[in-house]
C-alpha cells in the first residue's frame, strides 16, 4: 500500500551556497522556517486522520538538511519519535548536499528514522559542477552515495541536464554513473533559468544558451527510456509546480507543470511510429495506468497518428507490462516494448 508523505519545506535552510542556477525559496513555494514540534506533530495529526491505513513518511524537503546545526536536526527530528515508535510514521525522507554527507552523519539520520536520503548532484561531471558554482565534486556525490548505501538506507539522485558546459552526452554519462553508484531512484529536473539568478544574468548577458523545451524533452526522453532499461524509478521529471514558479518567474529553459506526462508520452507515440504504417486502423491495449500517456496531454497522440492517416483506438489490458504496447491491426497482433524497442540516439537531442 502506497505512503502519505507528510512535506515539510524549509528552503535554503542550511545550505552554505547559492548555486548559479537557485532559488529555492521560488523552487519550493514556501518561505522554509523552521517548524516548531508543535507544527511538526499537529501536521502529523492532521494528515494521519485522513491516511486511513496507509503508513506515513514525513519528508524534509529543499535546503540542505545535514548542513544545519545538528541541534535544529535534533529539533526537527525528536517529535517524529513517538510516531515511528507507535508504527503509525514508516520513515523520514531528507534531502542535502553530497558534501555534507559522511559515515557518521548517516549512522546519526539512520538511528532516528531516517530512510531515504536525496541528494542533489545534478552532475557527474566536474567541470559542469563548477560552471554552475555547486562547490562540490563528482568525488563527493560517489562518497555519499557509498556511505548511505553502506548503512542501509535509500539513496536517490537529483540530475539537472542542461546547466552551463553540460551537454545532451554529458548528461546521458552522468545518468550513466547514478545508475553505477547504486541510485534507488532519480529526480530529473532539466534546467530552466529563474529570474534573480546568476543564470538569469548570464542568460541575459549572451553568456548562456539554455536547452529550448523541445531539445530538454528530447533529452528527457531518453534519460526516461535509459532509467527504465536499468530499473531506476524516475519519481519526477521537471520541477513541480507551485506558488512562485510560473512564467513570470521563469526566463527561459525546458520547464511545463506537466513535464513528466510529456516525457513519458513522446516513448508511447515512438512506438506507436514505429510498429503502425499510413492507412492502418489498429487498436492499442495498454496497461491501465498508461491509457493516458499512450492518448497523450489532451489526445495529443491520438491527433498525431490521425494526421499520419493511423486509426487509432486505445483499450486497457492489464495484463501488459507499464512499458508495453499491443498492437492490433487486420487481425494480427503484437507486443512491443519501450524498453526494448525502442532504440534512440543522443545525437537526436
Amino acid at each position: 500500500m502506497k505512503t502519505v508523505t507528510v512535506p515539510f519545506f524549509i528552503s535554503h535552510q542550511g545550505c552554505p551556497h547559492t548555486c548559479a542556477f537557485c532559488d529555492q525559496r521560488t523552487i519550493s513555494g514556501a518561505r522554509g522556517e523552521i517548524p516548531t514540534a508543535t507544527q511538526i506533530r499537529e501536521k502529523i495529526n492532521l494528515w494521519q486522520s485522513t491516511a486511513g491505513d496507509r503508513q506515513l513518511e514525513v519528508a524534509f524537503f529543499g535546503g540542505t538538511f545535514t548542513a544545519l546545526p545538528e541541534e535544529i536536526q535534533s529539533r526537527l527530528l525528536a517529535p517524529l519519535q513517538h510516531f515511528i515508535q507507535d508504527g503509525s510514521l514508516g520513515s523520514v525522507r531528507i534531502s542535502t548536499r553530497p558534501d555534507y554527507i559522511d559515515d557518521e552523519r548517516v549512522m546519526w539520520l539512520a538511528e532516528r528514522g531516517v530512510r531515504t536520503i536525496e541528494l542533489g548532484v545534478q552532475s557527474f561531471d566536474d567541470a559542469v559542477l563548477t560552471a554552475s558554482g555547486r562547490g562540490h565534486s563528482a568525488a563527493d556525490s560517489l562518497g555519499a552515495i557509498r556511505s548511505i548505501k553502506k548503512c542501509g538506507l535509500d539513496v536517490g539522485v537529483q540530475l539537472m541536464p542542461g546547466l552551463p558546459g553540460d551537454s545532451p552526452a554529458l548528461s546521458l554519462c552522468s545518468l550513466e554513473q547514478a545508475i553505477f553508484s547504486g541510485a534507488d531512484f532519480l529526480r530529473i529536473y532539466p534546467t530552466v533559468v529563474l529570474r534573480g539568478t546568476e543564470l538569469a544574468r548570464q542568460f541575459v548577458a549572451g553568456e548562456f544558451t539554455p536547452l529550448s523545451f523541445d531539445r530538454g524533452i528530447t533529452l528527457c526522453k531518453l534519460l526516461l527510456q535509459r532509467a527504465m532499461q536499468a530499473g531506476i524509478p524516475v519519481i519526477r521529471i521537471g520541477l513541480q509546480a507551485d506558488a512562485g514558479l510560473d512564467s513570470e518567474s521563469i526566463l527561459a529553459g525546458c520547464w511545463h507543470p506537466a513535464l513528466g506526462q510529456l516525457v513519458r508520452s513522446l516513448l508511447y507515440a515512438d512506438l506507436v511510429d514505429r510498429f503502425t504504417s499510413p492507412g492502418q486502423q489498429v487498436i492499442l491495449y495498454c496497461h491501465p495506468a498508461r491509457v493516458s500517456d499512450t492518448l497523450g496531454m489532451k489526445r495529443k497522440n491520438l491527433h498525431h497518428q490521425a494526421e499520419r492517416g493511423v486509426q487509432m483506438q486505445v483499450a486497457e489490458d492489464a495484463s501488459l507490462a507499464l512499458d508495453e504496447l499491443k498492437v492490433q491491426s487486420e487481425g494480427t497482433k503484437a507486443i512491443y516494448s519501450i524498453i526494448k524497442d525502442l532504440h534512440y540516439s543522443i545525437y537526436e537531442v
